[in-house]
């Protein structure tokens, strides 16, 4: 029987803008499994991307439960979050969040830095995430040498440097060609089907969500559908 990696029940999360209350999210509870490619729907504003950020630990809930691994994320405190997501959360954003002035293994390399490994394996961990993404050809080049859709598989590669069970990732084709897009997509399929990880996605395109094994689509805070997606 697949293993529930999270489980989410009744959350909500409300913004105050002065005296204006806004509804992220209303009353949502999801369960997702292990090695699933589960894309995140909905128009601007519906709420999934509040939702990806409660699930990796970047935001809180106003009420509700998440607990990722059977571990309660919301009831931890501030210190205690960032050890968690350091450890069990690969993040995968828009914008690729290179340093430009190092090369593409030093990139990778950097969540490694705060560990107690030493630099052997931190280079084996390295070159192990470099070559799922394709790139161990170009661990020395820097980001200007890099085309839009390399970049952004060197930014998955430090997502997965250390191991995490979950990789999110926040419209991670947003700013790439179509080329580049089906690229990255396809690694992040792989990061599913093959290596097992849990993969959570918010995107607005439907051709980047046939990637998945599963779509949420949520509009005004409130889960609309749940659907299996035909695997390509």
């Amino acid at each position: 029987m697949p293993e529930t990696v999270v489980a989410i029940r009744n959350l909500s999360k409300i913004y105050a803008q002065g005296e204006i209350q806004v509804t992220a999210l209303n009353d949502v509870s999801l369960d997702i499994e292990m090695g699933e490619f589960l894309t995140l729907m909905g128009p601007s504003g519906s709420g999934k991307s509040t939702l990806l950020h409660i699930i990796a630990g970047i935001d809180r809930p106003t009420s509700g439960r998440c607990l990722v691994q059977n571990l309660d994320v919301t009831g931890l405190n501030e210190s205690e979050l960032a050890d968690w997501r350091n450890q069990n959360v690969g993040f995968v954003f828009q914008t690729f969040n290179l340093i430009p002035v190092l090369t593409a293994f030093e990139n990778v390399e950097l969540p490694l830095l705060l560990t107690q490994l030493d630099r052997s394996e931190r280079r084996r961990r390295v070159q192990t995430a470099l070559d799922i993404v394709g790139l161990a050809d170009r661990m020395h080049h820097l980001p200007k040498q890099l085309s839009g859709g390399q970049e952004q598989r060197v930014a998955i590669a430090r997502a997965l440097v250390t191991d995490p069970r979950l990789v999110v990732a926040d419209e991670p084709t947003g700013n790439l060609d179509s080329h580049s897009a089906q690229e990255v997509l396809m690694v992040l399929q792989q990061l599913s089907r093959e290596a097992g990880k849990t993969v959570i996605m918010v995107t607005h395109d439907p051709k980047a969500a046939a990637y998945g094994s599963r779509s949420i689509h949520l509009e005004k805070g409130e889960l609309l559908k749940d659907e299996a997606v035909t695997a390509r």
